[in-house]
């Protein structure tokens, strides 16, 4: 693949190469245009003085120069019958215009060769004619054009270095730019940019610069949420091994076992559901994530989760409360579908304050039915509302004042639904509690 640079050199090149052509042409055609012009006028202005001189003198002038060898001019007299006299041969027509006194300026040819003639008539009647070899008046033209050429070529070569050099100016900003993106492949951040004045590569600067950022911002937030996992399975881990090593140096109490167990396998349960988020988000991410779309009765689909999580909303005294019809098909993933909508129960179910509702509706908006899943708790600033489906910022930032799980729930609900096609959006509810809306298209 060649170089922007060597590209911008050829093209200039090219452009050098087809001016220099056109001008020859061009140049070719003037010369060829002013040498005839030049020599008619010369011939004009002979006729002339020979057309005004007196009889006598004319005879004697065209007598001499008839006589004469190696010369490209010829002249010839037409007397008032139409008799022609000299060296010049002159076609019967212009005869008849000079007999009719009318003066001719024309081209001829006469065995194979082209001649230029001017005549003008005489007081006494007829005319006289001078002839010139139109191949003798562009004999000069070779020696011109070769001129021409020389200059012609010099400023090809001129253009042609000129070119070497713009293509490296131009050039030169995006290399610059070519090795700031490779130091950024390579993981460098803050990388330096040279600014240019080109407008369309300061676009490309100012692209390079904001995705420079968002980078940084990315792998923040990405340590961000490495170091918190790690945290978080530090935490349950530590647990296990300290009353593993408890229980094997036997200084736990007989009466002590079964509350050692369940606080072991209640440990184990956050590691499992930390590590089922984990793999979840990483299927989510892979490009052999498989879809089995179907038509789904999207009520049906409410009231199968509402069933499923009514048993755990009584045990926390929160009401689970269905409103959808039924008949809102759409295409999709049932099963995708169902797990989309049951982390965002559990999500509501663990913000929820007893005595709330968690309320699951479904309507039909234009084609596309749109699915809600409203819950009973503090709500959603407008910040929580846009940072909602990033992995781990709600949880950081309310992990010390509300009930939190893994921080993964709400990013897997939004990768699911971006995979069935739809949308799923966060809202703060008019009476309190969050609301998350998900759009499916029909």
């Amino acid at each position: 693949m060649s170089s922007l640079r060597g590209r911008i050199l050829a093209a200039t090149v090219i452009v050098a190469l087809i001016a220099v052509l056109v001008t020859a042409l061009a140049a070719l055609q003037l010369v060829r245009s002013v040498d005839t012009t030049a020599a008619r006028d010369a011939l004009s202005s002979q006729a002339e003085r020979l057309a005004s001189a007196k009889p006598a003198v004319r005879e004697a002038i065209v007598s001499g120069l008839s006589q004469l060898d190696g010369t490209d001019v010829s002249v010839a007299m037409v007397t008032r019958a139409g008799v022609v006299s000299g060296a010049a041969s002159v076609p019967r027509r212009v005869v008849m215009q000079l007999r009719a006194g009318n003066s001719v300026s024309t081209t001829v040819r006469v065995g194979g060769a082209s001649y230029l003639l001017e005549g003008r008539p005489t007081a006494e009647g007829g005319g006289v004619v001078v002839v010139q070899d139109a191949g003798t008046v562009r004999a000069l033209t070779p020696t011109v054009v070769g001129r021409i050429l020389i200059a012609l070529l010099i400023g090809f070569v001129v253009a042609v270095i000129a070119a070497f050099f713009l293509a490296r100016v131009l050039a030169k900003p995006l290399v610059n730019l070519a090795g700031a993106a490779r130091q950024m492949a390579a993981g460098q951040r803050n990388v330096p940019l040279e600014p240019s004045r080109i407008a369309e590569v300061t676009d490309v600067e100012n692209a390079l610069g904001a995705l420079d950022q968002a980078l940084r911002h990315s792998e923040g937030r990405q340590r961000e949420f490495l170091l918190s996992i790690s945290h978080e399975l530090r935490t349950p881990l530590t647990a296990i091994r300290g009353y593993a090593q408890a229980l094997a140096d036997g200084v736990v109490a007989p009466d002590a076992v079964e509350q050692v167990g369940k606080t072991l396998e209640a440990e184990a349960e956050r590691l499992t559901a930390f590590t089922n988020d984990l793999l979840a988000l990483a299927r989510l991410e892979a490009d052999d994530f498989s879809l089995q779309p179907s038509s789904v009765d999207v009520g049906g689909v409410l009231a199968a989760a509402a069933e499923a999580w009514r048993a755990a909303a009584t045990s926390g005294g929160v009401v689970v409360e269905l409103a959808a019809s039924g008949g809102l098909m759409v295409t999709t993933d049932a099963a995708r579908l169902r797990q989309v909508v049951d982390g965002l129960i559990e999500n509501a179910l663990r913000v929820s304050q007893a005595g709330s509702r968690v309320t699951l509706s479904a309507s039909r908006a234009g084609g596309s039915v749109v699915v809600e899943v409203a819950d009973g708790g503090p709500g959603l600033t407008a910040e929580d509302a846009a940072q909602a489906f990033d992995r781990g910022v709600l949880r950081e930032r309310y992990r010390d004042a509300r009930p939190v799980g893994t921080g993964l729930g709400l990013s897997i609900a939004a990768r699911l639904v971006e995979r069935l096609g739809g949308t799923i959006s966060a809202h703060s509810a008019a009476g309190g509690g969050a609301v998350f809306r998900i759009v499916i298209p029909g």
